[in-house]
């Protein structure tokens, strides 16, 4: 045998072996379940467009631009989504903002450094707040929470106030988008904590020991082999979380005062968000009322589909790039 015909016989592909029934029915199933999900969403997206259509032919002001919402009159309704929906980006935002280094260090400190048995009854208290319901949250935040975070944001004023986001006048009632956002914080902590807790469980073990064994600390080996490896699960829990906080109702609803105004002062009384007013608004809509409201439902749709596809666009374009 000449050394070119070695060379293209090794070079050649192995043999593909028949694939066995269980093996094809499985594929195809999940393959089937994320178009299933895909085709969901699509129609929902179509409901939603279809059944707000004709509000939005007789909206006498802008949809997205304007705060003016009156659509429980049958003539000349005015309903814009502007507010309500600088209100859901903003209070999501800030929860995020809030829990998710707080998830990150407690799903570590679960998996790294606790004891064992610490470590078992902290994940079962975890799973145990992930299942409270939101009125119980917006009951503890309404009737307790921002009585106790007056004090503190006349503090912030005092001292940050030179920060735009934390300009006076500090709202009396300490019912404001802070509030909401330190509520939603404490609702969605729970998702990201476990999530976050269940990638770090599945780190290689040869990864970590790794790392330890070229000398390196356990925090290092921490920001050098579990971090990178847990950086989509934790993005994946983070967008759980999310879209849990763009679509709270009730404890958004109980905490903040109706007000369809753009304020990004997080200190002062205002703002509103899309999932909140539908909810306050249930009682009386009618008419072009239910379909205004629909409309609002389709841009929370919009945004949390928009939200969750550019975080795996993210994902996909770093796994490319590493």
């Amino acid at each position: 045998m000449t050394t070119t015909d070695a060379d293209t016989s090794a070079a050649a592909p192995p043999p593909k072996g028949k694939r066995r029934v269980g093996d094809v029915v499985f594929a195809n199933t999940a393959r089937g379940s994320g178009l299933l999900i895909l085709l969901i969403l699509a129609g929902v997206a179509a409901f939603l467009l279809f059944q707000s259509w004709d509000s939005l032919l007789a909206n006498t002001a802008n949809f997205f631009t304007t705060t003016e919402w009156d659509a429980s009159t049958r003539t000349d309704p005015a309903f814009g989504v502007a507010a309500l929906a600088f209100g859901t980006v903003l209070a999501a935002a800030i929860a995020l903002v809030i829990a998710t280094p707080l998830a990150i260090g407690i799903a570590l400190f679960i998996v790294y450094y606790a004891p064992r048995r610490i470590a078992a009854v902290l994940g079962y208290v975890v799973d145990l707040l992930a299942a409270i319901p939101s009125v119980v949250y917006g009951l503890w935040g309404v009737g307790y929470l921002v009585f106790q975070l007056q004090p503190v944001y006349k503090l912030m004023e005092q001292y940050l106030g030179w920060i735009p986001l934390f300009e006076g006048p500090v709202s009396t009632t300490g019912r404001t988008m802070l509030s909401a956002g330190i509520v939603l914080a404490v609702m969605i902590l729970p998702i990201i904590t476990a999530m976050s807790r269940d990638v770090f469980h599945q780190v290689p073990q040869a990864h970590r020991e790794a790392a330890l064994a070229l000398g390196g600390t356990r925090w290092e080996m921490i920001r050098m082999a579990v971090l990178p490896y847990g950086r989509p699960g934790i993005i994946g829990g983070a967008m759980l979380g999310l879209g849990r906080a763009l679509g709270e109702t009730m404890a958004v609803a109980m905490i903040l005062s109706p007000a369809l105004v753009i304020s990004p002062f997080l200190l002062q009384s205002g703002n509103q968000t899309i999932a909140a007013h539908i909810a306050l608004q249930y009682p009386e809509a009618t008419g072009y009322g239910v379909s205004a409201l629909i409309a609002a439902g389709l841009v929370l749709f919009a945004i949390t589909l928009a939200v969750n596809m550019g975080a795996r666009f993210i994902v996909a374009r770093r796994k490319e790039f590493s």
